[in-house]
C-alpha cells in the first residue's frame, strides 16, 4: 500500500482514523498481538470493514505506522521565491515533528517491535516500519533542502548524506536510550530547543557563507 505525501488528514477519513487510533493503542498496550478481531472490537466496527480498507493485518500495520509517521509534517516551500528564512523556518519544524513523534510511547513501541521482528522470519513490522518511518522522512525533507541547494543557500553534493546528518543532529542518542529503557521525557520547551539546535547546526556545516 502506497499512500501520497499528504497531511494525515487528508489521507484518511475520521473513521479510519479512529480506526487506526484504536490499532496504535492495541500496539501500545499488547505489542504484537494487534489482531483484526481486537482492533474491530475496539474500534466498534466489522472485520469486514477492516479487511476492505487495509486487505490484511500487514496492510492494517503500514497504515498505522504511516498514520502515526503523518505527525511529522511536509514543509511546503515555493522553489522559485526561497528565502534562508523560510528554508530555515521549514526545517526547524521538521525538526520538530520529528523528535516530538520519534520521543514518543507510540513511535517507541512501534520501533521495539520492529526491531524483534526484523530477526525473525518475516520481518513484515521491522520492513513496514523502515520504509514508512526513517526512508520516508528521507523522502519528505531531501526535496526541501535541495530545493536550499538550488536557491543557493544551501551546499551539499549528496542529499541522502545531507539528510543523514540532519537526522543524526536531530535524534542524537534519543531513540536508542528509549529503546532501551531510558525513562527520558522530553518537554515541548526541551523539543522547540533542541529542534532549533539541530537546525542552526545543519545550516552551520551546510550553509553558503
Amino acid at each position: 500500500m502506497s499512500l501520497a505525501l499528504k497531511q494525515r488528514d487528508e489521507v484518511f477519513t475520521p473513521r479510519q482514523q479512529a480506526v487506526l487510533t484504536a490499532a496504535l493503542d492495541l500496539l501500545v498496550e499488547g505489542g504484537d498481538a494487534l489482531t483484526m478481531t481486537a482492533v474491530a472490537r475496539r474500534a466498534s466496527c466489522s472485520k469486514e470493514t477492516l479487511y476492505k480498507w487495509f486487505g490484511d493485518r500487514d496492510g492494517l500495520l503500514t497504515a498505522t505506522v504511516q498514520w502515526q509517521a503523518a505527525k511529522v509534517r511536509v514543509p511546503h516551500v515555493d522553489r522559485h521565491r526561497l528565502d534562508a528564512a523560510t528554508l530555515k523556518t521549514s526545517i526547524e519544524q521538521f525538526a520538530r515533528d520529528l523528535l516530538g513523534t520519534l520521543a514518543g510511547e507510540v513511535s517507541v513501541t512501534l520501533n521495539r517491535l520492529a526491531v524483534t521482528d526484523a530477526a525473525g522470519p518475516r520481518r513484515g513490522l521491522g520492513t513496514i516500519v523502515l520504509e514508512n518511518g526513517r526512508l520516508e522522512m528521507g523522502r519528505r525533507l531531501k526535496p526541501v533542502i535541495e530545493a536550499g541547494r538550488d536557491a543557493r543557500l544551501l551546499r551539499f553534493d549528496n542529499s541522502e548524506e545531507a539528510f543523514r546528518t540532519f537526522f543524526g543532529l536531530v535524534v542524537r542518542d534519543v531513540q536508542i536510550r528509549l529503546l532501551l529503557g531510558d525513562e527520558l521525557k522530553l518537554s515541548p520547551a526541551e523539543i522547540d530547543r533542541d529542534a532549533r539546535l539541530a537546525t542552526e547546526q545543519f545550516l552551520s556545516l551546510y550553509g553558503r557563507t
